[in-house]
């Protein structure tokens, strides 16, 4: 039972949307790096990682829900300003790329910095909501996720997400589940790997239940793939190689944001092996969970990740917040967290003891958590 204040519901409606559009205020500030360049490339590295930890701190957390069964006339505002972030993001990305490779004011590494800070935005940003894009079920949200991920060369992440993650998370079978104890130093190449492979397999499966070889049209890789090229022929056409480099590297820096989330998201947390392949369902308390108000602003609730995976239908205003009786808490908010992440002495030092308090809250009856720590469990439908 999610947690709930009578006194106070979260607003909907163009009120409860405006925190939310805070991310549209981050746009500018790569153009300022891009125009002054200097000490400004990383203005939008420190609004977004520290900026927002300090709004954290100063504005606490928000432990108020909306009504799960608002109608989509309150969600109106919220839908809108996720549908309009694909232009702004594709004008703003292929624009700089036109102008940053050409911009004799910008020393080399100047123009790695500006374009640092664009996949920081990009993967913060772009990837979080073509997640939200990627749950509807209306073709145009649909596409524009496809579009987003094709801007960060990651588009596979629809298909691994919805096809596996969703499905499989907590077991042996989900690659985006961290490792107990497993840095996130070898947690990203695996994952890497990992998500390509399971998101090209599941497809493949689909594919064939359907009696399809893998090569069919109906293979969304195709779409992926044709995507891809086409950013890679535009990124080209703006800016020339140096214009393709730039935009390999925002992509390569978005995909590193992405997978420090990931990482945060599920760290340790296992489900239950019930015997015979299988596994116990998805609860709340199977992903971390965080309340703090300014980065779940900035990342439309994704922080109220236990929800999502227990409810992965709910728009983002809609998703509910849970009690630490109800799921694991984090300390900070994601901005610190994927931070600490990159410091896996300190991550062991804070996560640790946590991921042991969870198990002997949750699972008081096993005592054996070398096959969970390891993901030596049986597969997922394998005795």
């Amino acid at each position: 039972m999610a947690a709930t204040d009578d006194h106070a519901k979260t607003a909907l409606g163009a009120l409860g949307a405006a925190p939310f559009a805070m991310s549209f205020l981050l746009a500018p500030l790569v153009w300022v790096a891009a125009f002054w360049g200097g000490w400004t490339v990383f203005l939008l590295p420190i609004a977004m990682w520290y900026g927002f930890s300090v709004l954290d701190r100063v504005l606490g957390v928000n432990l108020n829900n909306a009504d799960p069964n608002a109608d989509g006339a309150q969600l109106f505002w919220h839908k809108a300003i996720v549908l309009v972030w694909p232009v702004v993001q594709f004008t703003t990305l292929f624009a700089l790329l036109w102008y940053v490779p050409q911009a004799s004011h910008l020393s080399t590494i100047e123009r790695i910095g500006v374009f640092m800070g664009m996949g920081a935005l990009t993967g913060t940003i772009g990837i979080n909501y073509s997640h939200e894009l990627m749950h509807q079920k209306s073709a145009l949200e649909r596409w524009l996720a496809d579009i987003l991920l094709a801007m960060v060369l990651y588009s596979h992440f629809r298909s691994e997400h919805l096809r596996v993650h969703h499905l499989y998370v907590g077991t042996p079978r989900d690659p985006v589940t961290a490792r107990f104890n497993e840095s996130f130093y070898r947690f990203y190449p695996r994952v890497l790997w990992g998500c390509l492979r399971s998101a090209f397999l599941a497809e493949r499966q689909l594919l064939a239940r359907r009696r399809l070889h893998w090569t069919s049209a109906r293979n969304p890789f195709w779409r992926y793939w044709g995507l891809q090229a086409a950013m890679l022929w535009l990124a080209w056409a703006m800016g020339g190689w140096s214009g393709v480099g730039l935009f390999v590297l925002q992509a390569s820096v978005a995909v590193w944001q992405l997978e420090l989330v990931n990482y945060v998201e599920h760290y340790g947390l296992t489900r239950k092996h019930l015997g015979a392949g299988k596994y116990e369902h998805v609860r709340p308390h199977h992903s971390w969970n965080a309340a703090q108000k300014a980065s779940n602003w900035l990342l439309i609730n994704l922080q109220r990740h236990s929800d999502h995976h227990y409810k992965p239908e709910r728009r983002f205003p809609l998703l509910q917040n849970y009690t630490a009786q109800e799921a694991p808490q984090l300390p900070f908010g994601y901005p610190v967290m994927t931070v600490v992440a990159m410091i896996p002495p300190l991550w062991r030092k804070w996560m640790n003891p946590r991921v042991r308090q969870w198990r002997a809250q949750y699972y008081p009856d096993i005592t054996d958590w070398a096959g969970y720590s390891k993901m030596t469990t049986p597969m997922p439908g394998q005795p």
